[in-house]
């Protein structure tokens, strides 16, 4: 039994399908607050060092579940990170996988400049759809969605969507709010 009043959002996909912008739409109008990941890891020394060939941090996932785990037993987190299978299933409540036709995602890519392996091992992962396959595996059916993200109009409807869930999750605090019911 949950005994958070708020829920934790797990919100994933391959890097540029807008996981941050979803999150920062969502803490404007619920009282969540937007974890991400790339920037804890960083702030707090979750880190393992620096991929020179990715242009990344690597990620210690031990010190990040224990540098982030008092604010997710509080509830009401959006934990907005490209992975989502190192977090313990008791954690999580939703878990969003965003999605973007390739054409998109390469256009939204190049514009921050990656290239070459990096370009190359997210186009990968997005069209042979790893994320939400990883997503599948680690937690349970219902509660994984699977939300396209390729313009405003679909944000505008991921955000009215998940805003209600999270109003009716908070509601019945006690169990699980039904994802089918909001697919307005």
């Amino acid at each position: 039994m949950v005994s958070r009043s708020k829920p934790n959002i797990i919100i994933t996909g391959t890097p540029g399908v807008g996981k941050t912008s979803l999150c920062e739409s969502l803490i404007d109008n619920t009282d969540l607050q937007h974890l991400p990941v790339n920037r804890i890891a960083k702030e707090q020394d979750c880190h393992e060092g620096w991929d020179d060939d990715m242009k990344s941090w690597i990620v210690d996932e031990d010190k990040l579940l224990d540098a982030i785990e008092a604010e997710i037993d509080k509830g009401g987190c959006l934990i907005d990170w490209h992975a989502c299978d190192l977090f313990p299933e008791g954690w999580i409540d939703l878990v969003i996988v965003l999605r973007s036709d390739s054409t998109v995602l390469y256009d939204r890519l190049t514009a921050r400049n990656y290239s070459g392996p990096k370009l190359q091992e997210n186009m990968d992962a997005e069209i042979m759809e790893v994320l939400l396959a990883e997503a599948r595996d680690a937690f349970d059916e219902e509660i994984v969605i699977e939300l396209r993200s390729n313009n405003s109009e679909d944000m505008e409807s991921n955000v009215s969507r998940i805003e209600a869930w999270v109003e009716q999750w908070k509601q019945v605090h006690g169990g699980a709010a039904v994802w089918a019911d909001y697919q307005g």
